[in-house]
């Protein structure tokens, strides 16, 4: 009889088996730098999902085609993936759940969305903005840098009401310098700067 766990959670994530392999070590801090990751876990985690994906894809891929259980289980992988942006409309089979990659999913966080839809200068700034809460998604304020964005919430990323960049009030630095006439050009002015 095995130890009884207290725990009411699973791992998100799994080391690597061998600490000092330097290709993997290169290829984790390629996607670091392209991603504005903040450490390695992050990139185990996305790691460990995938190989948990493509686990389910694989065992479903080993049942009779008419098998109840790989119909339903089957195309609801399928439709998550595909609501999740992570494959096309027309990619409706197993097999290409399979091909998923890091990459795949990494296009897929709001970090990288932030980036790509010109809301931030840069990948780092763009996670600035999200964790200082200027970013929504739809009406919802979403403060999480890895929250994978679906395919029907990507055209409502935006501002929130409440940034300073989506119109709400301006920050501290810049009602200071308007309390003071136009300000004589204190250090801080960049802090909270809209273009």
């Amino acid at each position: 009889m095995g130890k009884k766990s207290y725990v009411n959670y699973g791992k998100s994530f799994r080391k690597p088996k061998r600490p000092f392999e330097k290709e993997r070590l290169d290829s984790e801090m390629k996607i670091i730098g392209e991603y504005g990751l903040k450490n390695k876990r992050e990139v185990w985690r996305v790691n460990f999902a995938l190989a948990k994906i493509r686990t389910a894809a694989r065992t479903l891929l080993t049942l009779d085609e008419k098998s109840e259980q790989r119909m339903f289980q089957g195309d609801a992988l399928l439709r998550r993936m595909i609501r999740l942006g992570l494959l096309l409309e027309s990619e409706k089979k197993l097999d290409y759940v399979l091909g998923l990659t890091t990459a795949k999913i990494m296009e897929r966080r709001l970090q990288t969305k932030v980036f790509k839809l010109g809301l931030a200068k840069s990948i780092h700034h763009a996670r600035t903005l999200i964790r200082q809460r200027h970013i929504r998604v739809g009406k919802q304020i979403c403060d999480i840098p890895s929250f994978l964005v679906r395919l029907d919430s990507e055209k409502h990323i935006d501002f929130a009401l409440t940034s300073p960049f989506g119109g709400g009030r301006p920050g501290r630095v810049r009602r200071k310098k308007a309390a003071s006439g136009g300000g004589k050009g204190d250090g801080g002015a960049a802090a909270d700067d809209e273009d």
